[in-house]
């Protein structure tokens, strides 16, 4: 008995990319720095709150890239070396990266007391009833 996979499923046209797509976001890296929220905010709007303690606006980054919001962290290097008895903030690079439907849309990115607040909205999809002629042949 063969497996059939869901992008093959013959009633399911076209969805082969949906089975690439849960691949490509079961390799990202599962990672937990830095932490982060998803909060539903309304039926069509989220928000992405990632603790970014010690980044500055300049350090961050924030893309799409085919449909993948990446936000990159990188610290930029203070001049002379401080000499610390602990050191508890972490202060390493990151990358995390989150798939966005097709739909959604980045409204607007904030930073507030150490948290990077990225806003995403739902637009309504266009319901178009389309009728189709037949031709002869």
């Amino acid at each position: 008995m063969t497996k059939l996979s869901f992008g093959a499923h013959p009633h399911l046209l076209g969805f082969d990319q949906l089975e690439r797509l849960v691949e490509r976001t079961a390799k990202a890296g599962s990672d937990a720095y830095p932490p982060y929220n998803i909060e539903q905010c309304s039926e069509d709007a989220f928000r992405i709150t990632l603790a970014v303690a010690g980044f500055g606006e300049g350090d961050l980054s924030i893309t799409l890239e085919d449909r993948a919001l990446v936000i990159r962290g990188r610290q930029s290097e203070e001049a002379g070396e401080k000499a610390y008895l602990h050191r508890g903030i972490a202060a390493r690079a990151f990358q995390r990266s989150f798939v966005l439907a097709d739909g959604v849309d980045v409204a607007g990115a904030a930073m507030e007391n150490g948290l990077l607040h990225i806003d995403l909205m739902r637009s309504a999809p266009n319901k178009i009833v389309q009728t189709i002629p037949i031709k002869r042949e």
